[in-house]
């Protein structure tokens, strides 16, 4: 029987792992699917958004893009967790580096999401909400990274609204307040996971530097960038066990 939401149409006779892998570029996940995926099926391809699932090391995983933003993961994540069972995702995207110590092409994963979004005012309560990983999901990638040899970074990331912010200082502020990197989707994954008592990571791969103008290509960035993609999967074998 086939599943269908607004941005979701799962091919008839398949499903979604428990573990979706989800980048932002579409490409990204068709990358992933083809490299790392045995019998990977596209399941899922509204608005160009691919969805695919497939085995890694005998257990079925996921990968689908969310596109750029937290309104957009914000869609996708409630509709995966809501209506198709999924556990756990783990967001694999880039980043810009932020935070002392932080090089090009580190791989870094988000304790918890610094955000100048509103996407939780929805939950109105009168105060902030601190938007934080899953701790099962964190150790699980440490472990996972130490063992193939990954030395994965650990921080808060902030997830900004505004990637042309009209404060030039912006960055500089948020790192100064512990962010060791900037990107645009970790809190609205998170803060949906905690809604929905699901399971969320963002593990992200540092593409430029923005204090020094230092950056990778867009081809570097959809096609290299597979050390996180490696922790991520590692991570979703060990959650299917």
């Amino acid at each position: 029987m086939s599943v269908s939401t607004p941005h979701i149409n799962l091919k008839e006779g398949f499903s979604f792992a428990k573990t979706v892998l989800m980048p932002g570029d579409p490409l990204r996940a068709k990358m992933i699917a083809e490299t790392f995926l045995e019998d990977a099926v596209l399941i899922n391809n509204v608005r160009g958004i691919q969805g695919y699932t497939g085995t890694y090391k005998g257990h079925k995983v996921s990968v689908m893009a969310s596109g750029m933003g937290i309104p957009s993961i914000g869609i996708y994540s409630y509709e995966l967790y809501k209506f198709f069972d999924v556990e756990n995702i783990i967001r694999i995207g880039s980043a810009g580096g932020i935070g002392e110590g932080i090089n090009l092409r580190d791989v870094v994963a988000g304790i918890g999401a610094n955000t100048n979004s509103n996407f939780a005012k929805q939950f109105g309560v009168r105060g902030t909400i601190a938007p934080t990983c899953s701790f099962e999901l964190l150790t699980t990638a440490v472990e996972s990274a130490k063992e193939i040899g990954i030395d994965m970074k650990v921080g808060n990331l902030y997830s900004s609204d505004t990637f042309y912010d009209a404060d030039p200082d912006s960055m500089k502020k948020w790192a100064n307040a512990g962010s060791i990197a900037v990107e645009m989707e970790a809190a609205g994954l998170y803060l949906n996971a905690m809604r929905l008592n699901k399971k969320a990571l963002a593990i992200c791969t540092i593409s430029d530097l923005p204090f020094t103008g230092e950056a990778c290509t867009a081809e570097e960035r959809q096609n290299t960038f597979t050390d996180m993609m490696k922790i991520a999967l590692e991570t979703a074998v060990k959650m299917d066990k």
